[in-house]
């Protein structure tokens, strides 16, 4: 990730979701990975945009809340989920184990966990602090990058990082960087998806590529996009036949993403919603898909029929959750809340033995956390502690999105 005003200066398309904006050229000598980061989720709606009504502002709503330190995090003690959730806290990747959570790396500029299919590998993106040097229309200038590195590192905390692939890029004496972000490995553990520009961003919009973990080789999906705008948010079915993702899309100064299914075995893509619905998550049985629902006055969670994109049930209504992540278990869901600008995991159980519900009480899973609200989590339970799961039905084949998206009754708000 790197400097904001980049696109036009290498002939290609790799910046161009930045320089496109009204202050890129303004962003460019400041260092630009926090702006680009941000731009990427607005644009898809992912982050919330107020506190939702919270008291953030210090008014009559009470007090601004203040997160743990970065070394601490607090889990309710009845937060005896089973399996382990990942999630980044100040930079790095934290693990929460029934009611513990412990710090799994402490670089301090990591985000973006992803339990590999087996549960053995985190995978994750570490950014590095550098300067650099590139040809802007023939001119050589100076830039502070944040340089990502795809990593992995055991679950269990044994061994250092390893690297998979480098952002860096050296010509010369000129040094450049890529995107690389969101990893999720594929079910078969050979490959790993990400939105990247990379290897070489004057090509390639922020799109969707696959990393060959064998011979590290990294192969475009050819997935539609709106140009320059990219996507974002790769969600794997559980049985590998299927990948969703988001494509980035303008309604005027508004984010308008859409979820895209790709079928592996056709190597082709079709909406399966409208406007507005970003960060897919499959149920473990494959009939549904929790998503964020964004407007203009925030985002919700909501599970959509997965064959067929419609809304069947809205779990939160406050207007600040995001980023849900299905229990492998298929009976919760859990998934992120900002509160007066304090970001938490939150928890909901579910029964989706026919039409989705909520059942029982919401949980609060961490206290005044601050997680990062840019890293999705992500959720793993050893396969004997797991149901035996029901066969993946092949979704009804889509041409384009919906006419309507039909709202449901809404689930009970979050606190």
């Amino acid at each position: 990730m790197t400097g904001a005003d980049a696109g036009d200066s290498r002939g290609g398309r790799g910046w161009r979701p930045i320089a496109s904006l009204p202050w890129a050229d303004a962003a460019a000598g400041l260092g630009l990975v926090v702006v680009a980061a941000l731009s990427l989720a607005l644009l898809a709606g992912r982050l919330p945009l107020g506190s939702g009504g919270g008291g953030g502002d210090g008014g009559d709503n009470g007090p601004i809340r203040t997160p743990t330190p970065s070394n601490v995090v607090i889990v309710d003690p009845r937060a005896d989920v089973p399996g382990t959730i990942v999630y980044a806290k100040s930079g790095n990747i934290w693990l929460q184990r029934g009611d513990k959570a412990t710090a799994l790396t402490s670089s301090g500029h990591d985000s973006m966990p992803s339990f590999s299919p087996d549960g053995q590998w985190i995978y994750f993106v570490r950014t590095a602090p550098e300067r650099g040097r590139w040809r802007i229309n023939g001119l050589a200038r100076r830039f502070v990058l944040e340089t990502p590195t795809l990593m992995r590192v055991q679950a269990d905390g044994q061994g250092e990082p390893a690297v998979l692939l480098a952002g860096r890029i050296e010509s010369g004496s000129y040094t450049w960087a890529t995107f690389l972000r969101q990893p999720v490995p594929a079910p078969d553990g050979a490959t790993v998806v990400l939105i990247t520009d990379g290897p070489d961003p004057s090509r390639s919009d922020v799109v969707l590529k696959q990393l060959d973990l064998a011979t590290g080789k990294l192969t475009s999906l050819k997935a539609p996009e709106i140009e320059p705008l990219g996507h974002q948010d790769p969600a794997w079915s559980p049985d590998g036949r299927f990948l969703l993702f988001v494509k980035n899309a303008r309604d005027g100064s508004r984010g308008a993403p859409v979820i895209m299914r790709y079928t592996t075995s056709t190597k082709k893509s079709a909406a399966i919603t409208g406007p507005g619905y970003a960060a897919p998550a499959w149920s473990p049985d494959g009939r549904f898909i929790a998503a964020t629902r964004t407007t203009a006055l925030g985002t919700d969670v909501v599970i959509l029929d997965a064959a067929r994109g419609t809304e069947l049930l809205r779990l939160t209504a406050d207007e600040r959750s995001f980023d849900p992540v299905w229990s492998p278990a298929g009976d919760a869901i859990a998934y992120l809340s900002i509160e007066d600008g304090v970001t938490d995991l939150w928890l909901v159980g579910i029964d989706a033995s026919s039409a989705p519900r909520v059942v029982g009480q919401r949980l609060q899973l961490t206290l005044s956390a601050g997680l990062d609200a840019a890293s999705r989590p992500g959720w793993w339970i050893p396969a004997d502690q797991l149901p035996t799961p029901a066969p993946t039905p092949v979704p009804t084949t889509t041409t384009g999105p919906p006419g309507s998206v039909r709202p449901s009754a809404a689930g009970s708000p979050s606190p």
